[in-house]
C-alpha cells in the first residue's frame, strides 16, 4: 500500500513536480494571505459602524478595502501576481472601466443628475 506522502517524496525526488521546500513556502505564504483577507474582513466590518460625515466617502472607504482584499485573492489564491503582460493589461482595462461604471452610479445618484431631471 503507498501513502500519500511516499508519492509526493517520489515525486518531487524525479524532478516532476514541486519540491517540499516549495511547497511548504507556499503554504505560508497562503496563510499570511488568508490572516491579511481575516483582517480585511473585520476592518470592512470595523468601518462599516464608523460615520465619515458623507456617503461617498463611505463608499470610497468599503471600495479601496474590497479592492485590497479582491487584489490578494485574484494575485496570490489564483496566481495571477505571476503572470504575463496580458493579463495585467487586461484587468487594466476592467479595472478602467468597473471605476468608470462606479463613478456613474454615484454620479447619477446626486439630485441634480440627468436621471433625476424630468
Amino acid at each position: 500500500m503507498t501513502y500519500m506522502s511516499e508519492h509526493i517524496t517520489e515525486h518531487a525526488a524525479d524532478g516532476a513536480g514541486h519540491s517540499v521546500e516549495e511547497a511548504k513556502r507556499h503554504k505560508r505564504t497562503y496563510a499570511i494571505v488568508g490572516v491579511a483577507l481575516m483582517i480585511g474582513t473585520a476592518l470592512t466590518v470595523w468601518a462599516s459602524y464608523i460615520n465619515f460625515h458623507s456617503r461617498e466617502t463611505n463608499i470610497l472607504v468599503a471600495l479601496i478595502i474590497a479592492s485590497t482584499k479582491g487584489f490578494l485573492v485574484a494575485g496570490f489564491f489564483m496566481h495571477l501576481i505571476s503572470e504575463k503582460k496580458l493579463i495585467y493589461l487586461v484587468m487594466g482595462f476592467t479595472l478602467f472601466f468597473a471605476t468608470g461604471l462606479m463613478f456613474l452610479t454615484l454620479q447619477s445618484m446626486q439630485p441634480g443628475s440627468i436621471v433625476h431631471v424630468r
